[in-house]
């Protein structure tokens, strides 16, 4: 797994596209991942993408991935309160980069807080699909 990036998404993603067009824009999950495929296309990586809405399936997903080049995740909202996501990241060896498409310090108080950030190497929100563009390329870097 050397040479795996993991785009991890939690609960709601799987909606983009029809969830708060306003907020997540129009593009869907499957764009979304076609986009990052393109972008890495000419990289000695690969990428792996799984998404889903239950907190015990992105923990043993972080677990499966945990000697992997790097991870990029998005929580959604278990980034503000899953302290067993957060004890996950911290027991694996692979870096983890959050991200979040909306800038969540520009929204409701809650989303304010990332009991996940202090695990994290780093923590990119407010750009769209662009945020994970930017997630894999942060673990590109680390890597280097």
């Amino acid at each position: 797994m050397e040479n795996t990036i993991l785009v991890l998404n939690g609960p709601n993603l799987n909606l983009l596209g029809e969830r708060e067009p306003g907020v997540y824009g129009s593009e869907t999950l499957a764009q979304l991942e076609q986009k990052l495929t393109e972008l890495l296309n000419e990289k000695d990586v690969t990428l792996t993408f799984r998404q889903s809405n239950s907190e015990g399936v992105l923990i043993d997903t972080l677990h499966e991935f945990r000697h992997c080049q790097g991870i990029v995740l998005n929580a959604g909202a278990y980034t503000h309160y899953s302290i067993a996501i957060r004890d996950a990241i911290q027991a694996i060896q692979s870096p983890v980069v959050e991200v979040h498409m909306s800038n969540v310090h520009a929204r409701e108080a809650f989303r304010h807080t990332s009991v996940i950030a202090p695990v994290c190497v780093g923590q990119i929100a407010g750009f769209g699909m662009a945020s994970y563009e930017l997630g894999l390329q942060a673990i590109l870097n680390l890597s280097k």
